[in-house]
This record gives structure tokens, C-alpha cells and sequence, in this order.
């Protein structure tokens, strides 16, 4: 994923090897890798961090990843979709094993961030794997002991697309102060009663408070997805200095 809006400049950050604790499958596309690495800063919700593979004969691919993991939790997880014809995505998820050793540097970004510091509510706009960041934030924030409200709007393209559909769900069973939406965009199910289609600023207007509310406003996915989301936010009145966001760059997977 690539920034809106590059951070300020980043200290020297070195690459190092992070150990494979586990694989978890999230959807029949995604998996979520667990690392341990050697040493590790700490980072914060929205980070992300760049892997770089090398084969043989020296060839070097290399891509980026947002962090899924929250601040408080041991391990980094990161999650990872299958790009067709991609270089790394193949590798991640159909060749690496509990054991092994993957090379990444991070954590990396400091625009695209966000803390329970900040009290004030916190709409989270996801189209796809873009739900990643974003899951950072909400498992940050289910941690603390205070937190402000919450919504997430997640678009994807069917019920089995839903990247950790069974988390969602339980978080909205034992947080009141959170909400979710879904838009589903291209098959439902029989019984599904919620949104159908793209994200529309009906959908926004009648699941948003109001602009006054001052929300802190984060959106994440595809390009077509992010400037969709991020227009019709301002066309309802909300202040684009409150609406962060960041797109899939063209990386080749």
C-alpha cells in the first residue's frame, strides 16, 4: 500500500529476519502470516512494513504491507491477499511454512495512523483487503479500557470475501460503541437484508453522525474505492483535513 500523503522523513530502518509463528486462512484469497521478528520497535495502528524476497540467483522482489496486529500483541501479523501473476503473494501464501524465515524492515508511515489517544469518534472506511490497517486500529482499540465510538463501512465483493468476518461480528456483539456496515458489491445472500452495490452517499449519510461530531475519518483500499469514499465524505460537509487515506499502489503482488 502506498500513502496519500508521504510521512515525514524516516530515520535509517534495517532490514532483519522475523520468524513464522503461524498461519491463519482468513478467506479462500487471504492469509494472515504471524512473525516474530529479531527485534522489534514496536509501531502503531496503520503501520506498515516492506518484505523482500531473494531467490538464488540474487533476484530480490519486494513489497509492502500493512501491520494487522495491534501495539499490544507479541506477534506482527500481517495479511496477505493473492495477487494473479504476482511475484511475492504466491510465495507467502502457498510456500511459507511455521518456521521459516521471512526478511521485512518497518515499521514504516506516520500519516496514515491513529491511537484510542485520540477520543474523539473514528469512522473507518474499508473496500477489500484495504480492512487491514483498519484492523489494526479496531483490535488497538477493542485493548483499551476507554475508547470513543466506532464505525466501519466494508465493502467487498461477497460474505466469503469478508476478511475476519467471525472478529467483526464478535466485536459488535460485546461493544456497543461500535458499529458495522456492510456493501456487498457483486453476490449476496439469499436472506441479506444490508447494502448491495458500491458504497453511495445514502449509505454514508444515513450511518454517519453528522460532520459536527468532528470524526476522525480513515479509508482504505483500492483507488477507485478510496477517491469514491474520500468525495462523497466532502460532499456531506466533512472536513477533508479529518479524512486520511491510503490506496493499493500498483506493485505487481
Amino acid at each position: 500500500m502506498t500513502e496519500t500523503n508521504p510521512a515525514s522523513p524516516l530515520k535509517r530502518l534495517n532490514w532483519q529476519f522475523a520468524q513464522v509463528r503461524e498461519v491463519v486462512v482468513e478467506t479462500c484469497r487471504v492469509k494472515s502470516l504471524m512473525l516474530e521478528p529479531a527485534s522489534w520497535p514496536g509501531h502503531l495502528p496503520g503501520q506498515h512494513v516492506d518484505i523482500r524476497l531473494t531467490a538464488e540467483d540474487g533476484y530480490q522482489a519486494q513489497r509492502s504491507y500493512s501491520i494487522s496486529s495491534p501495539p499490544e500483541d507479541e506477534l506482527l501479523a500481517l495479511t496477505v491477499e493473492r495477487v494473479k501473476d504476482g511475484e511475492v503473494s504466491p510465495y507467502l501464501l502457498d510456500e511459507l511454512r511455521v518456521g521459516d524465515q521471512l526478511e521485512l524492515r518497518g515499521p514504516i508511515g506516520g500519516y496514515f495512523v491513529w491511537t484510542s489517544a485520540a477520543m474523539r469518534p473514528v469512522y473507518l472506511l474499508a473496500g477489500g483487503t484495504g480492512i487491514t490497517p483498519l484492523m489494526s486500529m479496531l483490535r488497538h482499540r477493542d485493548r483499551r479500557p476507554s475508547r470513543p465510538p466506532a464505525l466501519l463501512i466494508y465493502s467487498a465483493r461477497t460474505w466469503e470475501d469478508i476478511v475476519y468476518r467471525d472478529e467483526l461480528e464478535a466485536l459488535t456483539r460485546r461493544d456497543s460503541s461500535f458499529r458495522l456496515v456492510y456493501a456487498l458489491t457483486r453476490q449476496q445472500p439469499e436472506d441479506w437484508t444490508g447494502h448491495r452495490g458500491r458504497i453511495t452517499k445514502g449509505l454514508l449519510s444515513a450511518n454517519l453522525f453528522p460532520p459536527a461530531h468532528n470524526p476522525a475519518i480513515y479509508v482504505c483500499g483500492p483507488t477507485r474505492f478510496v477517491e469514491t469514499a474520500a468525495n462523497l465524505l466532502t460532499e456531506l460537509g466533512f472536513d477533508p483535513l479529518n479524512i486520511k487515506t491510503e490506496r493499493f499502489g500498483p506493485s505487481g503482488g
